[in-house]
């Protein structure tokens, strides 16, 4: 398995090659500002006492307070952790939002967990960071198996300690506990902005045939709102395989389908397919939306994709970036297109501190001129530089990151 956390220095590496920043600053970056493991003693519902490991990661907070989702999943360690941190910290940068980078999480398999067991290991984290977060300080957010409920768990949590009533210490709430509106589709409607607002420029036609890796909520959310402008999801899986059909598929009957029987196999109009074969699937777009190290070097010269949109955290390989760039396989970076999460994350802690809701609709019409900036600002570095999307996007971030040090 790849060190994330390598491939983002890595990354950084060859940012620092084209563009000169100076070596204190990339040396800055290096290194995170603090990262933090903690142990979470929790009484189990058998009355035993079980100990879960949690982590923070507070990266860069030049630009404003740390914010930065938390996970929880059984694989989950520091070198991870470190690396969404730092991802983190460029995302808020490309985007334009005055926030910093951070991430957390706790190694479990939340699917073992009793509801009550997820709620006391949930709080218990909060006790153990509780000290270092706040709206000004540090504002966590949902990642992968964290839901709105969880987050209201340890925003209550956070109000119990400390008496903060402005629940801006977390986001992602549900909507009747401070959560902000349109935060559900938000990656994948700023994955889409992002999208449509290159799609000409990267030669792509004005009908696209999708392929989506992933069948969480930025995956599913995703494949709706393709569907709904007009394109077609030719394949799209979980994590056990997918389904394919070259006619487009029915994303509602699909749900439908895995509510069912568990699975997106034997689907009535699709054919199966391993999450291997979908990767290589012939399509104007892959999206790949689920993990890291998805395409390598390994499977980056069997990609057949004539454009790929990151909607997941880091699922490329350094390695297989080099492989897709001389194939002339242009990479929407995961740090621009899947900004809009983080972004409408924002919009939320500031509706919090201001005591404001704003609609959907105000908040939809607030994402699209950012996304649109970012990414056309992405394109112009690019070209200045005559390199990637990737390199571009990060030359935008580390520009401004490095502006507000000065």
């Amino acid at each position: 398995m790849q060190n994330p956390f390598q491939n983002g220095m890595s990354q950084l590496d060859k940012v620092a090659k084209i563009k000169d920043f100076g070596n204190e600053f990339i040396m800055r970056l290096r290194e995170p500002d603090r990262d933090i493991k903690v142990s979470i003693p929790v009484k189990m519902d058998d009355g035993s006492i079980k100990i879960f490991e949690g982590y923070r990661v507070e990266y860069n907070n030049a630009l404003g307070p740390y914010k930065g989702g938390i996970r929880y999943h059984k694989d989950t360690e520091i070198n991870e952790v470190k690396a969404l941190a730092f991802w983190m910290t460029l995302k808020c940068a490309v985007a334009g939002i005055p926030m910093g980078g951070g991430k957390g999480g706790i190694a479990v398999d939340p699917k073992e967990l009793s509801k009550g067991e997820l709620e006391r290991l949930s709080r218990g984290w909060v006790r153990r960071f509780a000290d270092i977060l706040g709206p000004k300080k540090d504002v966590p957010a949902p990642d992968v198996n964290t839901t709105p409920e969880i987050m209201a768990w340890m925003a209550d949590e956070y109000a119990k300690i400390t008496g903060d009533e402005t629940g801006a210490t977390f986001t992602g709430k549900p909507l009747d506990k401070g959560g902000s509106a349109g935060r559900g589709p938000a990656t994948g409607l700023g994955g889409f902005y992002v999208f449509n607002s290159l799609r000409a420029q990267l030669g792509l036609p004005e009908k696209c045939s999708v392929v989506v890796q992933g069948f969480g909520n930025v995956g599913l959310n995703a494949a709706q709102i393709f569907i709904e402008n007009g394109h077609k999801i030719i394949a799209i899986s979980d994590s056990k395989g997918g389904t394919y059909n070259e006619n487009g598929l029915d994303i509602e009957k699909l749900i439908e389908h895995k509510k069912k029987t568990g699975s997106l196999a034997d689907f009535e109009n699709g054919k199966n397919l391993t999450n291997k074969e979908l990767l290589e699937t012939l399509c104007d777009v892959l999206v790949p939306a689920a993990f890291e190290n998805q395409i390598t070097e390994a499977n980056a010269g069997k990609v057949s994709a004539k454009v790929i949109l990151e909607l997941a955290n880091g699922p490329i390989t350094p390695e297989a970036d080099e492989i897709l760039f001389k194939k002339g396989i242009p990479v929407i970076p995961d740090i621009l297109a899947n900004s809009g999460g983080v972004t409408v994350s924002y919009f939320e802690w500031d509706q919090n501190l201001k005591d404001e809701h704003w609609s959907e609709k105000e908040v939809f019409d607030k994402l699209l001129p950012m996304m649109n900036d970012a990414a056309q600002k992405t394109f112009k570095k690019a070209k200045e530089y005559s390199t990637d999307l990737r390199r571009g996007a990060f030359i935008v971030a580390l520009e401004r990151i490095q502006e507000k040090i000065k």
